[in-house]
């Protein structure tokens, strides 16, 4: 239990509301990649492997592709402590977890909505055009779901043809048109992560998807 306390003691160090936001979807896509690792029935290795590609996959690719390296989880290893002690809270509460009604889902969204903040942010951070931020911003917060799916040999969610990705480019749309509006940066955070989660409750409960095509073999 000292170890955990004085894990999230250092982490509150010298903490923005940048940085808690990047914590928080951090330890919600490591929620996600450990639920979805425990579906498929992986061991206890396996699980830590999931969340842990989960949870860092779209802030390594965001880093990378601005040149910020060693990447943010190399650079500030307290965020490998922080999963993995998500990890082992996940599998010790996997039951409770398992009542909760779409908890894959759940987590999954946060993590998307919060790391697409994270993305388009670095993009204006690091002085990049708009429509790039916005690319950056959907490419941070779906890479860690594409890597989970793929390991778990699921057809990635971006691909198939429920609403991922587009909520989280109208996410990263509406980040930007605050930011140029100068809206104060909070608001702006929520009603981004706001947005995203909306869209995605609405489009899976009532079904609605994006058309997709089929090449039928006449003979």
């Amino acid at each position: 239990m000292s170890l955990i306390l004085s894990i999230f003691e250092n982490i509150l160090i010298k903490m923005t509301f940048f940085n808690l936001l990047d914590i928080l979807g951090t330890i919600a896509f490591a929620v996600s990649g450990a639920l979805s690792a425990m579906n498929k029935k992986f061991d206890v290795f396996g699980i830590f492997i999931i969340a842990f590609v989960t949870a860092i996959g779209g802030g390594t690719l965001r880093d990378i592709l601005i040149g910020n390296t060693p990447v943010s989880w190399m650079q500030h290893t307290m965020s490998i402590y922080l999963i993995g002690v998500i990890t082992s809270l996940s599998i010790i509460f996997r039951n409770k977890l398992n009542y909760l009604k779409k908890s894959l889902f759940l987590f999954d969204t946060i993590g998307l909505g919060i790391f697409t903040i994270t993305g388009v942010e670095a993009g204006i951070q690091a002085g990049l055009l708009p429509i790039i931020s916005i690319a950056l911003g959907t490419m941070t917060g779906c890479f860690g779901g594409v890597i989970r799916d793929i390991l778990c040999t699921e057809i990635p969610v971006v691909f198939r043809k429920e609403i991922y990705a587009t909520a989280s480019i109208a996410g990263g749309v509406c980040f930007m048109t605050l930011h140029t509006l100068t809206i104060p940066i909070t608001i702006i955070y929520v009603s981004t992560i706001a947005l995203i989660i909306v869209i995605r409750l609405i489009v899976v409960k009532y079904k609605i998807s994006l058309p997709y095509f089929d090449i039928q073999n006449k003979e």
